[in-house]
């Protein structure tokens, strides 16, 4: 089984520090991880519209390639994050130039990924084959998409700039080699639901968390979604989930907070400050996304995208942080962790934790608080977040994911 490590952990959070087009005027900064959970965002729709035709077993197995594509592409793009592009490609290009600096690559990030055990090796085989799947399509096409659009943000700031055209005209040519990838025309086309969906996620970039405690780095929502996906992909492994299970905890926690988007980030005292507050929000989060995402995707046929959108963020049980399975195609709210693991952990339910995404979330925000702390940037009001976080996830009751001797480490 997989052991998750103080590394892995600050690791997984270091794209928040890193900018991106840090050689361009720009009007926000924009950091690894926001473009990372971007892309995910749109593969996770790419997945769904390219596998609908496929057996369950083989649905499955493109989305575990897709998002374990993503986790290496992103550990990798954390250590040679200083060279730009034209260089990236440049390097590819030459086979041995390629494989010495993959090698460098990996080699750096051995002791944080090793003890991940099978996935490690998977990911040494990810940077050394060179034959395209379906997964890698999908993976490339969504991170154009993503990466376009953080360009289309700067590119009017940057009028100057002799290279802003020949950048334009490169992703133009690029996603256009992606057609055959179902849904790609349809979000590169800008004025489907599908588009409006892909560009919504984007924008969550903007929403900072912890607005009343500055912090370094200033994690967004996007980042910090994509980060609980991460820790709950690796800590389903750990316990043994099953297939269906990660691949689920994954796309959960990477769309537990998209709600967001529409509401803003309302810290937990606020929301329990008056009574029926988390039910005046819900009760307007699900209207909104129904107005703004539901009904524009229903009307162009993807109902059923719909429906998997809507299974993740718990719409039909409650909560996204509810213990839950699929029962003749709707969702069922499990009683606890313990019932899911013992008697529900099996493909053919497709499980999905909610303990387990929660504890992920608390995690996040541990490292959010404790890596600012370590920058040297505090306030009681992040002291008392990091003690108070602290303290749920020492007594959780999810004695299997060990997360007092993990968090023993950052004393």
């Amino acid at each position: 089984m997989p052991s998750i490590r103080k590394s892995l952990l600050q690791l997984t959070f270091s794209g928040a520090y890193l900018l991106r087009w840090n050689d361009k005027l720009r009007p926000a900064e924009l950091v690894e991880i926001d473009k990372q959970a971007h892309k995910m965002l749109v593969a996770c729709a790419l997945w769904h519209e390219n596998s609908r035709h496929l057996p369950a077993e083989e649905r499955l197995a493109l989305a575990q390639e897709i998002i374990e594509g993503g986790l290496f592409d992103y550990y990798y793009r954390l250590i040679i994050t200083d060279i730009k592009p034209p260089v990236f490609y440049r390097i590819k290009e030459n086979r041995e130039h390629f494989r010495q600096l993959t090698s460098h690559v990996l080699k750096r990030l051995e002791p944080a990924l090793a003890p991940l055990g099978d996935f490690w090796q998977r990911m040494q085989a990810w940077h050394t084959c060179e034959e395209e799947s379906l997964a890698r399509r999908i993976l490339t096409a969504a991170h154009l998409y993503a990466s376009q659009w953080e360009f289309r943000l700067i590119k009017p700031l940057n009028g100057f700039d002799e290279e802003m055209d020949e950048i334009d005209v490169s992703f133009r040519e690029r996603l256009a080699g992606f057609d055959d990838v179902r849904g790609m025309p349809d979000i590169v086309k800008g004025n489907t639901a599908l588009a409006r969906f892909a560009n919504l996620c984007g924008q969550l970039r903007f929403q900072i968390r912890w607005t009343q405690a500055p912090r370094i780095p200033a994690t967004s929502v996007l980042g910090h979604m994509f980060i609980v996906a991460a820790y709950a992909y690796f800590f389903s492994q750990s316990i043994g989930a099953c297939r269906a299970r990660t691949v689920n905890d994954f796309f959960c926690g990477l769309l537990h907070d998209l709600p967001e988007l529409l509401t803003r980030d309302i810290i937990s005292p606020v929301k329990q400050s008056v009574e029926s507050l988390p039910e005046i929000i819900r009760e307007y989060e699900e209207q909104e996304l129904e107005r703004r995402i539901f009904a524009p995707l229903r009307a162009e046929g993807l109902e059923e995208l719909v429906g998997l959108l809507s299974y993740y963020l718990g719409l039909e049980t409650g909560s996204e942080f509810d213990e839950t399975i699929l029962e003749n195609g709707h969702a069922k709210k499990i009683r606890d962790f313990a019932t899911l693991h013992g008697s529900c952990n099996a493909d053919a339910l497709q499980p999905k934790d909610g303990r387990l995404i929660k504890e992920c979330d608390k995690l996040a925000a541990f490292l959010e608080a404790h890596s600012s702390i370590r920058n040297g940037v505090s306030s009681p009001h992040l002291q008392e977040a990091l003690a108070r976080l602290k303290g749920d996830l020492v007594s959780s009751p999810l004695d299997c994911l060990h997360l007092g001797a993990l968090l023993a480490d950052f004393d």
